[in-house]
């Protein structure tokens, strides 16, 4: 099977999790949400247009590894601040300027937010699409990336890409053999990778570690995350990335 080789790398990366009241916390490895947003911004869809954006998560099947774990091996956190007045409109996710109410006594303390960020990163996601015929198909994708309608963002807008996302298209078994048959930068048997994974994806190579329940979907009609899918993630040795190669620079069938 044909899989899109993604590159997310850049000074900060944010992979958003649920929020809580004003903190922006981040985990590990990408959602499908983000993904889908990538594209969708890419293919210069706007975020009206919810069935689009909802049809093309569904169609996503992909997996992830950790090609550099973050600077320092932690997170970082961004406090944010903003003093609105009574008439002063503040930051909003719906669409529309959200402003403060009321009268003289209006609460006019400092607009408070602490965004989260992995500083440094880089992780490599091999997807596919399911149904593959359907538009948009992973040439759509690809030819999007190269030459995208909007600038692109790993998660958040400060997180601009430090090159390329496309690294190109590579036949395999499965997303994670996608990710095993594409060679590291540093190859090293000390080294140990972290990958996450969905149902059906998985190899006989990898050392499965946790399986769990993940709500990283957007329900893209109503704005809201909600719901789950079941994502396992693993380990294997630096060494072992890399070692059979179908990348389609051949045009490989």
């Amino acid at each position: 099977m044909r899989h899109l080789l993604l590159n997310l790398e850049a000074p900060l990366m944010a992979f958003g999790g649920e929020t809580i009241d004003n903190l922006g916390v981040i985990r590990r490895f990408p959602a499908a949400s983000m993904l889908t947003g990538i594209f969708a911004n890419a293919l210069g869809w706007r975020r009206t247009e919810r069935d689009r954006h909802q049809r093309l998560q569904d169609r996503l099947v992909f997996a992830a590894r950790i090609d550099r774990e973050p600077a320092g091996g932690f997170r970082m956190t961004d406090f944010q601040t903003a003093q609105l007045g009574r008439n002063d409109r503040g930051w909003t996710t719906h669409g529309a300027p959200e402003g403060r109410t009321g009268g003289a006594n209006t609460y006019d303390a400092p607009h408070l937010r602490y965004r989260d960020y992995f500083a440094d990163m880089r992780v490599t996601v091999a997807l596919r699409l399911a149904p593959a015929a359907e538009d948009p198909t992973l040439e759509d994708l690809v030819s999007a990336l190269e030459e995208p309608a909007r600038p692109l963002f790993i998660g958040r807008k400060p997180c601009l890409p430090s090159g390329p996302l496309c690294a190109g298209l590579r036949n395999a078994k499965s997303t994670v053999d996608a990710l095993i048959d594409t060679p590291l930068e540093a190859k090293d048997e000390d080294t140990v990778i972290h990958m996450l994974w969905q149902d059906g994806e998985s190899s006989d190579n990898v050392r499965l570690t946790n399986t769990y329940l993940l709500t990283d979907e957007r329900n893209w009609r109503s704005g809201l995350h909600g719901g789950g899918r079941m994502v396992h993630e693993g380990t294997l040795p630096g060494n072992c990335f890399g070692g059979h190669d179908e990348s389609e620079g051949e045009e490989a069938q």
